[in-house]
Protein backbone atom coordinates (compact mmCIF):
# COMPACT_ATOMS: atom_id res chain seq x y z
CA UNK A 1 0.00 0.00 0.00
CA UNK A 2 1.12 3.87 -0.86
CA UNK A 3 1.66 6.18 2.24
CA UNK A 4 1.64 5.06 6.12
CA UNK A 5 4.27 3.03 7.16
CA UNK A 6 4.56 0.27 4.82
CA UNK A 7 8.27 -1.16 4.29
CA UNK A 8 8.29 -1.70 0.50
CA UNK A 9 10.44 -5.07 0.91
CA UNK A 10 8.08 -6.99 3.30
CA UNK A 11 6.05 -10.21 2.14
CA UNK A 12 3.34 -12.22 3.84
CA UNK A 13 2.76 -15.80 3.65
CA UNK A 14 -0.48 -17.16 3.29
CA UNK A 15 -1.33 -20.72 4.09
CA UNK A 16 -4.63 -22.02 2.96
CA UNK A 17 -4.67 -26.04 4.13
CA UNK A 18 -8.34 -26.75 2.48
CA UNK A 19 -9.93 -30.36 1.86
CA UNK A 20 -8.61 -31.29 -1.26
CA UNK A 21 -5.07 -29.94 -0.77
CA UNK A 22 -2.43 -27.38 0.82
CA UNK A 23 -1.42 -23.77 -0.55
CA UNK A 24 0.95 -21.43 0.46
CA UNK A 25 1.17 -18.03 -1.39
CA UNK A 26 3.64 -14.91 -1.23
CA UNK A 27 2.09 -11.87 -1.17
CA UNK A 28 4.11 -8.26 -1.81
CA UNK A 29 3.67 -5.34 -0.21
CA UNK A 30 1.19 -4.05 -3.28
CA UNK A 31 -0.74 -6.78 -1.98
CA UNK A 32 0.23 -9.04 -5.68
CA UNK A 33 0.75 -12.66 -5.51
CA UNK A 34 4.71 -13.11 -6.51
CA UNK A 35 4.91 -16.66 -5.79
CA UNK A 36 2.65 -20.11 -5.24
CA UNK A 37 3.01 -23.69 -4.19
CA UNK A 38 0.18 -26.61 -4.15
CA UNK A 39 0.21 -30.17 -2.86
CA UNK A 40 -2.97 -32.46 -3.14
CA UNK A 41 -3.99 -34.17 -0.13
CA UNK A 42 -4.76 -38.01 0.13
CA UNK A 43 -8.39 -38.66 0.68
CA UNK A 44 -8.99 -41.78 3.04
CA UNK A 45 -12.96 -42.98 2.77
CA UNK A 46 -12.32 -46.24 5.39
CA UNK A 47 -16.29 -46.76 4.92
CA UNK A 48 -19.12 -45.23 2.76
CA UNK A 49 -19.63 -41.78 4.38
CA UNK A 50 -16.63 -41.52 6.57
CA UNK A 51 -13.80 -39.44 4.98
CA UNK A 52 -10.18 -38.74 6.85
CA UNK A 53 -7.10 -37.15 6.71
CA UNK A 54 -3.80 -38.01 7.82
CA UNK A 55 -2.72 -34.95 10.08
CA UNK A 56 1.15 -35.81 9.66
CA UNK A 57 0.44 -36.06 5.95
CA UNK A 58 -1.14 -32.18 5.60
CA UNK A 59 1.50 -31.09 8.37
CA UNK A 60 4.37 -32.53 5.97
CA UNK A 61 2.57 -30.89 2.69
CA UNK A 62 2.59 -27.53 4.76
CA UNK A 63 6.15 -27.32 5.36
CA UNK A 64 6.37 -28.64 1.56
CA UNK A 65 4.33 -25.51 0.17
CA UNK A 66 5.78 -22.78 2.19
CA UNK A 67 9.64 -23.59 1.69
CA UNK A 68 8.59 -23.89 -1.71
CA UNK A 69 6.75 -20.79 -2.30
CA UNK A 70 9.50 -19.09 -0.90
CA UNK A 71 11.84 -20.37 -2.83
CA UNK A 72 10.10 -19.71 -6.19
CA UNK A 73 9.08 -16.28 -4.84
CA UNK A 74 13.60 -15.96 -5.02
CA UNK A 75 13.26 -14.20 -1.79
CA UNK A 76 15.09 -14.59 1.59
CA UNK A 77 12.55 -15.90 4.52
CA UNK A 78 13.69 -12.78 7.16
CA UNK A 79 11.69 -10.38 4.23
CA UNK A 80 8.59 -12.45 5.37
CA UNK A 81 6.72 -9.83 7.75
CA UNK A 82 4.21 -12.58 8.90
CA UNK A 83 1.87 -15.85 8.20
CA UNK A 84 -1.70 -15.68 7.53
CA UNK A 85 -3.19 -19.12 8.21
CA UNK A 86 -6.58 -20.20 6.66
CA UNK A 87 -7.79 -23.85 7.06
CA UNK A 88 -10.87 -26.19 6.31
CA UNK A 89 -13.33 -25.51 8.95
CA UNK A 90 -14.58 -28.36 11.39
CA UNK A 91 -11.81 -31.28 10.44
CA UNK A 92 -10.57 -32.12 13.60
CA UNK A 93 -8.39 -34.63 15.56
CA UNK A 94 -6.55 -35.42 18.90
CA UNK A 95 -2.60 -35.67 19.44
CA UNK A 96 -0.30 -36.39 21.98
CA UNK A 97 1.61 -33.05 23.24
CA UNK A 98 4.33 -34.67 24.20
CA UNK A 99 5.39 -36.97 21.19
CA UNK A 100 3.30 -34.66 19.06
CA UNK A 101 1.84 -37.92 17.34
CA UNK A 102 -1.96 -38.15 16.12
CA UNK A 103 -4.08 -40.40 18.08
CA UNK A 104 -5.87 -41.15 14.56
CA UNK A 105 -6.41 -40.18 11.45
CA UNK A 106 -8.21 -36.33 11.42
CA UNK A 107 -12.16 -36.75 10.55
CA UNK A 108 -13.14 -34.19 8.09
CA UNK A 109 -15.86 -32.03 8.08
CA UNK A 110 -17.98 -34.01 5.18
CA UNK A 111 -17.93 -37.21 7.73
CA UNK A 112 -21.33 -38.99 8.48
CA UNK A 113 -19.90 -41.21 10.98
CA UNK A 114 -21.23 -39.44 13.97
CA UNK A 115 -25.68 -39.78 12.17
CA UNK A 116 -26.65 -41.80 15.27
CA UNK A 117 -25.08 -39.67 17.87
CA UNK A 118 -26.68 -36.40 16.10
CA UNK A 119 -29.98 -37.98 15.79
CA UNK A 120 -30.03 -38.97 19.71
CA UNK A 121 -29.81 -35.33 20.48
CA UNK A 122 -32.27 -34.37 18.26
CA UNK A 123 -34.04 -36.73 19.49
CA UNK A 124 -33.80 -35.42 23.44
CA UNK A 125 -35.26 -31.92 22.19
CA UNK A 126 -31.87 -30.31 22.27
CA UNK A 127 -31.77 -28.55 18.88
CA UNK A 128 -32.71 -25.37 20.43
CA UNK A 129 -30.65 -25.17 23.21
CA UNK A 130 -27.46 -25.74 21.18
CA UNK A 131 -28.86 -23.31 18.03
CA UNK A 132 -29.14 -20.53 20.65
CA UNK A 133 -25.57 -21.36 22.20
CA UNK A 134 -23.68 -21.58 19.00
CA UNK A 135 -25.52 -20.36 16.39
CA UNK A 136 -25.76 -24.10 14.57
CA UNK A 137 -28.19 -26.76 14.00
CA UNK A 138 -27.27 -30.35 15.19
CA UNK A 139 -25.46 -32.00 12.47
CA UNK A 140 -22.41 -34.25 11.23
CA UNK A 141 -20.72 -31.36 9.77
CA UNK A 142 -19.47 -29.78 13.02
CA UNK A 143 -16.24 -30.71 15.42
CA UNK A 144 -18.29 -31.73 18.38
CA UNK A 145 -19.47 -34.96 17.57
CA UNK A 146 -16.74 -35.70 15.86
CA UNK A 147 -14.60 -34.97 19.19
CA UNK A 148 -16.87 -37.00 20.99
CA UNK A 149 -16.13 -40.31 18.60
CA UNK A 150 -12.14 -39.97 18.51
CA UNK A 151 -12.45 -39.69 22.85
CA UNK A 152 -14.54 -42.58 22.73
CA UNK A 153 -12.32 -44.37 20.67
CA UNK A 154 -8.98 -43.44 22.66
CA UNK A 155 -10.72 -44.90 25.35
CA UNK A 156 -8.16 -45.14 28.45
CA UNK A 157 -5.42 -43.05 27.33
CA UNK A 158 -4.25 -40.22 29.87
CA UNK A 159 -6.06 -36.82 29.00
CA UNK A 160 -3.69 -34.92 30.54
CA UNK A 161 -1.47 -35.54 27.53
CA UNK A 162 -4.16 -35.34 25.06
CA UNK A 163 -4.57 -32.22 22.99
CA UNK A 164 -7.63 -31.39 20.42
CA UNK A 165 -7.93 -28.89 18.04
CA UNK A 166 -8.87 -27.85 14.48
CA UNK A 167 -7.05 -28.16 11.53
CA UNK A 168 -5.64 -24.72 12.74
CA UNK A 169 -4.86 -25.62 16.09
CA UNK A 170 -2.81 -28.85 14.67
CA UNK A 171 -0.41 -26.70 12.08
CA UNK A 172 -0.24 -23.57 14.72
CA UNK A 173 1.20 -26.23 17.09
CA UNK A 174 3.73 -27.80 14.80
CA UNK A 175 4.38 -24.41 13.46
CA UNK A 176 5.45 -22.94 17.19
CA UNK A 177 7.12 -26.14 17.58
CA UNK A 178 4.27 -27.22 20.45
CA UNK A 179 4.35 -23.83 22.17
CA UNK A 180 1.19 -22.93 21.12
CA UNK A 181 -2.24 -24.58 21.31
CA UNK A 182 -4.70 -21.67 20.29
CA UNK A 183 -7.48 -21.18 18.04
CA UNK A 184 -9.46 -18.21 16.50
CA UNK A 185 -13.08 -17.00 17.32
CA UNK A 186 -14.13 -17.85 13.49
CA UNK A 187 -12.63 -21.56 13.28
CA UNK A 188 -13.91 -22.11 17.18
CA UNK A 189 -17.58 -21.05 16.35
CA UNK A 190 -17.86 -24.12 13.97
CA UNK A 191 -17.28 -26.91 16.12
CA UNK A 192 -20.53 -26.12 17.93
CA UNK A 193 -18.96 -26.02 21.30
CA UNK A 194 -18.25 -22.17 21.47
CA UNK A 195 -21.12 -19.69 22.87
CA UNK A 196 -21.52 -16.85 20.46
CA UNK A 197 -22.60 -14.36 22.59
CA UNK A 198 -19.88 -15.04 25.42
CA UNK A 199 -17.46 -16.18 22.52
CA UNK A 200 -15.60 -18.92 24.66
CA UNK A 201 -16.21 -22.53 25.28
CA UNK A 202 -19.49 -23.07 26.53
CA UNK A 203 -19.56 -25.63 29.71
CA UNK A 204 -22.66 -26.80 29.39
CA UNK A 205 -21.91 -28.48 25.84
CA UNK A 206 -18.51 -29.55 27.20
CA UNK A 207 -20.16 -31.52 29.44
CA UNK A 208 -23.32 -32.93 27.21
CA UNK A 209 -20.47 -33.91 24.74
CA UNK A 210 -18.35 -35.11 27.43
CA UNK A 211 -15.10 -33.23 26.42
CA UNK A 212 -12.89 -31.73 29.40
CA UNK A 213 -11.97 -28.03 28.58
CA UNK A 214 -8.11 -29.13 29.50
CA UNK A 215 -7.70 -30.67 26.16
CA UNK A 216 -8.96 -27.34 23.83
CA UNK A 217 -7.39 -24.47 22.97
CA UNK A 218 -7.72 -20.83 23.87
CA UNK A 219 -9.37 -18.74 21.87
CA UNK A 220 -8.01 -15.65 20.44
CA UNK A 221 -9.21 -12.96 17.96
CA UNK A 222 -9.02 -13.85 14.43
CA UNK A 223 -6.84 -10.62 14.19
CA UNK A 224 -4.10 -11.27 16.52
CA UNK A 225 -0.73 -12.73 17.44
CA UNK A 226 -0.66 -16.06 17.86
CA UNK A 227 3.25 -17.00 18.10
CA UNK A 228 6.25 -17.54 16.23
CA UNK A 229 7.35 -20.03 14.10
CA UNK A 230 10.39 -22.71 15.14
CA UNK A 231 13.33 -21.56 13.99
CA UNK A 232 14.10 -24.99 12.66
CA UNK A 233 11.74 -24.83 10.18
CA UNK A 234 12.21 -21.74 7.87
CA UNK A 235 15.95 -20.54 9.42
CA UNK A 236 13.90 -17.88 11.04
CA UNK A 237 11.12 -16.78 13.67
CA UNK A 238 8.13 -15.89 11.86
CA UNK A 239 4.94 -14.37 13.61
CA UNK A 240 1.76 -15.66 12.64
CA UNK A 241 -0.48 -12.58 13.08
CA UNK A 242 -3.65 -14.02 11.50
CA UNK A 243 -6.11 -16.92 11.42
CA UNK A 244 -9.40 -17.54 9.80
CA UNK A 245 -11.90 -20.30 8.75
CA UNK A 246 -11.53 -20.73 4.53
CA UNK A 247 -15.12 -19.01 4.42
CA UNK A 248 -14.90 -16.17 6.82
CA UNK A 249 -11.06 -15.64 4.77
CA UNK A 250 -12.93 -14.81 1.60
CA UNK A 251 -15.22 -12.84 2.78
CA UNK A 252 -12.65 -10.21 4.11
CA UNK A 253 -10.59 -11.07 1.27
CA UNK A 254 -13.69 -9.76 -0.86
CA UNK A 255 -14.49 -6.40 1.51
CA UNK A 256 -17.20 -7.55 2.58
CA UNK A 257 -17.47 -6.17 5.86
CA UNK A 258 -20.89 -4.78 6.43
CA UNK A 259 -24.11 -5.99 5.97
CA UNK A 260 -26.16 -6.54 2.83
CA UNK A 261 -22.47 -7.64 1.39
CA UNK A 262 -22.17 -11.35 0.65
CA UNK A 263 -20.09 -14.07 -1.42
CA UNK A 264 -20.58 -17.63 -2.79
CA UNK A 265 -17.18 -20.06 -2.91
CA UNK A 266 -18.12 -22.83 -5.25
CA UNK A 267 -15.45 -25.09 -3.96
CA UNK A 268 -15.78 -28.96 -3.01
CA UNK A 269 -19.01 -27.46 -1.43
CA UNK A 270 -20.61 -24.32 -1.83
CA UNK A 271 -20.49 -21.54 1.00
CA UNK A 272 -22.63 -18.31 1.32
CA UNK A 273 -21.93 -16.22 3.81
CA UNK A 274 -23.00 -12.79 4.36
CA UNK A 275 -21.64 -10.01 7.17
CA UNK A 276 -24.66 -9.25 9.22
CA UNK A 277 -22.49 -6.86 11.33
CA UNK A 278 -21.77 -6.71 15.30
CA UNK A 279 -25.42 -8.11 15.80
CA UNK A 280 -25.79 -11.78 15.66
CA UNK A 281 -28.80 -12.48 13.41
CA UNK A 282 -31.30 -15.96 13.89
CA UNK A 283 -32.44 -17.64 10.80
CA UNK A 284 -34.89 -20.37 12.65
CA UNK A 285 -32.42 -23.01 12.40
CA UNK A 286 -32.16 -22.81 8.45
CA UNK A 287 -28.95 -20.70 8.23
CA UNK A 288 -25.67 -20.70 10.36
CA UNK A 289 -24.91 -17.96 12.51
CA UNK A 290 -21.49 -18.11 12.86
CA UNK A 291 -18.16 -15.82 13.47
CA UNK A 292 -17.23 -13.81 10.33
CA UNK A 293 -13.94 -12.35 12.44
CA UNK A 294 -12.92 -11.07 15.80
CA UNK A 295 -9.95 -8.18 16.65
CA UNK A 296 -9.08 -6.17 19.49
CA UNK A 297 -10.57 -2.41 19.31
CA UNK A 298 -8.57 0.69 20.17
CA UNK A 299 -9.70 0.73 23.67
CA UNK A 300 -8.63 -2.98 23.87
CA UNK A 301 -12.13 -4.76 24.01
CA UNK A 302 -13.11 -7.37 21.59
CA UNK A 303 -14.80 -6.56 18.64
CA UNK A 304 -16.91 -9.09 16.79
CA UNK A 305 -18.08 -9.33 13.04
CA UNK A 306 -20.80 -12.19 12.66
CA UNK A 307 -22.01 -13.64 9.32
CA UNK A 308 -24.84 -15.78 8.30
CA UNK A 309 -23.78 -18.81 6.32
CA UNK A 310 -25.61 -21.41 4.17
CA UNK A 311 -23.66 -24.73 3.78
CA UNK A 312 -23.79 -26.56 0.66
CA UNK A 313 -21.72 -29.88 0.85
CA UNK A 314 -21.38 -30.94 -2.48
CA UNK A 315 -21.15 -29.21 -5.53
CA UNK A 316 -17.42 -29.02 -6.84
CA UNK A 317 -17.18 -32.64 -5.46
CA UNK A 318 -19.78 -33.29 -8.03
CA UNK A 319 -18.03 -32.08 -10.86
CA UNK A 320 -14.76 -34.59 -9.83
CA UNK A 321 -17.47 -37.41 -9.33
CA UNK A 322 -18.35 -37.04 -13.22
CA UNK A 323 -14.65 -37.20 -13.55
CA UNK A 324 -13.48 -39.85 -11.43
CA UNK A 325 -16.55 -41.61 -10.54
CA UNK A 326 -18.54 -42.09 -13.74
CA UNK A 327 -15.70 -40.77 -16.02
CA UNK A 328 -18.35 -38.62 -18.14
CA UNK A 329 -15.21 -35.64 -18.31
CA UNK A 330 -11.85 -36.00 -18.22
CA UNK A 331 -11.24 -32.46 -16.71
CA UNK A 332 -13.91 -30.15 -14.67
CA UNK A 333 -13.15 -27.59 -17.47
CA UNK A 334 -15.01 -29.16 -20.20
CA UNK A 335 -18.15 -29.07 -18.70
CA UNK A 336 -18.84 -25.53 -19.50
CA UNK A 337 -18.82 -26.66 -23.33
CA UNK A 338 -20.44 -30.10 -22.62
CA UNK A 339 -23.58 -28.08 -21.18
CA UNK A 340 -23.75 -25.64 -24.16
CA UNK A 341 -24.14 -28.57 -26.53
CA UNK A 342 -27.77 -28.60 -25.50
CA UNK A 343 -30.42 -25.89 -25.35
CA UNK A 344 -31.61 -27.15 -21.89
CA UNK A 345 -31.69 -29.91 -18.90
CA UNK A 346 -33.61 -32.41 -21.68
CA UNK A 347 -35.87 -32.97 -18.51
CA UNK A 348 -33.02 -34.25 -16.16
CA UNK A 349 -32.53 -33.16 -12.74
CA UNK A 350 -29.55 -33.78 -10.41
CA UNK A 351 -29.74 -33.71 -6.57
CA UNK A 352 -26.28 -33.39 -5.05
CA UNK A 353 -26.71 -35.24 -1.68
CA UNK A 354 -23.53 -37.31 -1.78
CA UNK A 355 -23.07 -35.92 2.13
CA UNK A 356 -26.74 -35.43 3.08
CA UNK A 357 -27.88 -32.00 2.53
CA UNK A 358 -26.83 -28.78 4.13
CA UNK A 359 -28.54 -25.31 4.25
CA UNK A 360 -31.34 -24.69 3.97
CA UNK A 361 -32.90 -28.81 5.11
CA UNK A 362 -30.30 -30.03 7.59
CA UNK A 363 -30.78 -34.20 6.29
CA UNK A 364 -28.62 -36.04 6.37
CA UNK A 365 -30.47 -39.19 5.37
CA UNK A 366 -30.53 -37.59 1.93
CA UNK A 367 -28.80 -38.87 -1.04
CA UNK A 368 -28.27 -37.74 -4.11
CA UNK A 369 -30.22 -38.56 -7.48
CA UNK A 370 -30.61 -38.46 -11.43
CA UNK A 371 -34.28 -37.80 -12.16
CA UNK A 372 -36.44 -37.40 -14.91
CA UNK A 373 -34.16 -39.35 -17.23
CA UNK A 374 -35.71 -40.28 -20.39
CA UNK A 375 -34.39 -42.50 -23.20
CA UNK A 376 -33.52 -39.35 -25.14
CA UNK A 377 -31.25 -38.03 -22.23
CA UNK A 378 -27.29 -37.79 -23.42
CA UNK A 379 -23.92 -37.21 -21.31
CA UNK A 380 -24.66 -33.46 -22.19
CA UNK A 381 -28.12 -33.61 -20.73
CA UNK A 382 -26.70 -35.01 -17.21
CA UNK A 383 -23.63 -33.05 -17.04
CA UNK A 384 -25.56 -29.94 -17.82
CA UNK A 385 -28.11 -30.98 -14.80
CA UNK A 386 -25.27 -31.66 -12.64
CA UNK A 387 -23.84 -27.61 -13.28
CA UNK A 388 -27.70 -26.85 -12.99
CA UNK A 389 -28.23 -28.18 -9.73
CA UNK A 390 -24.94 -26.30 -8.20
CA UNK A 391 -26.62 -22.96 -9.20
CA UNK A 392 -30.14 -24.06 -7.58
CA UNK A 393 -28.62 -24.63 -4.19
CA UNK A 394 -27.01 -21.27 -4.09
CA UNK A 395 -30.71 -19.78 -5.17
CA UNK A 396 -32.37 -21.74 -1.95
CA UNK A 397 -29.83 -19.93 0.54
CA UNK A 398 -30.19 -17.05 -1.20
CA UNK A 399 -33.98 -16.88 -0.67
CA UNK A 400 -33.42 -18.07 2.50
CA UNK A 401 -30.54 -15.09 3.42
CA UNK A 402 -33.35 -12.82 1.84
CA UNK A 403 -35.73 -13.82 4.21
CA UNK A 404 -33.94 -12.98 7.25
CA UNK A 405 -31.24 -10.00 6.60
CA UNK A 406 -32.70 -6.55 6.78
CA UNK A 407 -30.90 -5.28 3.69
CA UNK A 408 -31.43 -8.17 0.66
CA UNK A 409 -28.70 -8.86 -1.52
CA UNK A 410 -28.09 -6.78 -4.69
CA UNK A 411 -24.90 -8.24 -5.95
CA UNK A 412 -22.76 -11.69 -4.73
CA UNK A 413 -18.98 -12.00 -4.90
CA UNK A 414 -17.68 -15.28 -6.67
CA UNK A 415 -14.84 -17.33 -6.05
CA UNK A 416 -13.71 -20.74 -5.62
CA UNK A 417 -12.97 -23.43 -8.92
CA UNK A 418 -16.18 -23.43 -10.04
CA UNK A 419 -16.67 -20.02 -10.56
CA UNK A 420 -14.43 -20.50 -13.69
CA UNK A 421 -17.46 -21.99 -15.34
CA UNK A 422 -18.68 -19.13 -17.25
CA UNK A 423 -22.00 -20.93 -18.23
CA UNK A 424 -22.73 -22.24 -14.28
CA UNK A 425 -21.95 -18.25 -13.53
CA UNK A 426 -24.29 -16.97 -16.31
CA UNK A 427 -27.03 -19.36 -15.29
CA UNK A 428 -26.62 -18.35 -11.70
CA UNK A 429 -27.12 -14.78 -12.33
CA UNK A 430 -30.64 -15.43 -14.53
CA UNK A 431 -31.60 -17.54 -11.91
CA UNK A 432 -31.11 -14.93 -8.58
CA UNK A 433 -31.82 -11.92 -10.92
CA UNK A 434 -28.95 -10.20 -9.47
CA UNK A 435 -25.08 -9.15 -11.23
CA UNK A 436 -22.58 -11.83 -9.85
CA UNK A 437 -18.85 -10.30 -9.55
CA UNK A 438 -16.00 -12.18 -10.12
CA UNK A 439 -12.49 -10.77 -9.20
CA UNK A 440 -9.34 -11.41 -11.38
CA UNK A 441 -8.06 -13.12 -8.55
CA UNK A 442 -9.83 -15.97 -7.45
CA UNK A 443 -8.12 -17.03 -4.33
CA UNK A 444 -9.91 -14.90 -2.43
CA UNK A 445 -9.38 -17.18 0.92
CA UNK A 446 -5.40 -17.20 0.40
CA UNK A 447 -5.68 -12.85 -0.52
CA UNK A 448 -8.16 -12.67 2.62
CA UNK A 449 -5.87 -14.07 4.81
CA UNK A 450 -3.08 -12.54 3.59
CA UNK A 451 -4.59 -9.28 3.91
CA UNK A 452 -5.43 -9.84 7.95
CA UNK A 453 -2.45 -10.68 8.82
CA UNK A 454 -0.49 -8.13 6.69
CA UNK A 455 -2.65 -5.61 8.47
CA UNK A 456 -2.51 -7.07 12.31
CA UNK A 457 1.15 -6.24 11.89
CA UNK A 458 0.94 -2.97 10.08
CA UNK A 459 2.20 -3.74 6.87
CA UNK A 460 -0.98 -2.32 5.45
CA UNK A 461 -2.98 -0.16 7.24
CA UNK A 462 -6.11 0.66 5.42
CA UNK A 463 -8.38 -1.84 4.94
CA UNK A 464 -10.85 -0.35 2.37
CA UNK A 465 -7.96 0.68 0.42
CA UNK A 466 -6.54 -2.71 -0.06
CA UNK A 467 -9.95 -3.86 -1.27
CA UNK A 468 -10.37 -0.64 -3.42
CA UNK A 469 -7.27 -2.01 -5.35
CA UNK A 470 -8.53 -5.53 -6.13
CA UNK A 471 -9.53 -5.70 -9.71
CA UNK A 472 -12.94 -7.34 -11.50
CA UNK A 473 -12.34 -9.48 -14.32
CA UNK A 474 -15.89 -10.18 -14.94
CA UNK A 475 -19.55 -9.14 -14.16
CA UNK A 476 -22.12 -11.57 -15.30
CA UNK A 477 -25.29 -10.17 -15.71
CA UNK A 478 -29.21 -11.13 -15.33
CA UNK A 479 -31.21 -12.18 -18.09
CA UNK A 480 -34.39 -10.47 -17.83
CA UNK A 481 -35.98 -13.40 -19.50
CA UNK A 482 -35.83 -15.91 -16.96
CA UNK A 483 -39.03 -17.83 -16.97
CA UNK A 484 -38.32 -21.09 -18.06
CA UNK A 485 -35.16 -21.30 -15.46
CA UNK A 486 -37.28 -20.55 -12.72
CA UNK A 487 -40.19 -22.96 -13.91
CA UNK A 488 -37.05 -25.86 -13.82
CA UNK A 489 -36.00 -24.23 -10.38
CA UNK A 490 -39.17 -25.10 -9.08
CA UNK A 491 -39.34 -28.69 -10.38
CA UNK A 492 -36.13 -29.25 -9.04
CA UNK A 493 -37.33 -27.91 -5.62
CA UNK A 494 -39.76 -31.45 -6.14
CA UNK A 495 -36.77 -33.11 -6.86
CA UNK A 496 -34.82 -32.47 -4.28
CA UNK A 497 -37.27 -33.36 -1.95
CA UNK A 498 -38.03 -37.05 -3.09
CA UNK A 499 -33.74 -37.71 -2.21
CA UNK A 500 -34.36 -36.77 1.16
CA UNK A 501 -34.77 -39.17 4.19
CA UNK A 502 -33.11 -41.59 1.99
CA UNK A 503 -31.70 -43.46 4.50
CA UNK A 504 -33.87 -44.63 7.48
Amino acid sequence: MHGGNTDRSRYILALDLGTTGNRAFVFDADGQVVAQAYKELKQYYPQPGWLEHDPVEIWSATIWVMQTAIKKAQIEPNLIAAIGLTVQRETCLLWDKHTGQPLHKAIVWQDCRTDRLCNQLKNQGLGDDIYQRTGLVIDTYFSATKLSWLLDYVAGVDLGTVLAGTIDTWILWKLTGGKVHATDHSNASRTMLMNLETCDWDETLLDLFNIPGGILPKIQPSLSHFGVTDPSLLGVSIPVTAILGDQQASLFGHGCDRPGLMKCTYGTGSFLVAHTGSEIVRSQHQLLSTVAWTQLSKNGSLDISYALEGSMFTSGACIQWLRDGLNLIETAAQTEAIATQVEDNGGVYFVPAFSGLGAPHWDMSARGAFLGITGGVTREHMVRAVLEAIAYQVKEVVEAINAYSSTSVGKLAVDGGASNNNFLMQFQADLLGIPLEQPIMRDTTVQGIAFAAGLTIGLWNDYSELIGKRQIEKVFKPNIDSRKIQQNYATWLIAEERGKNWVE
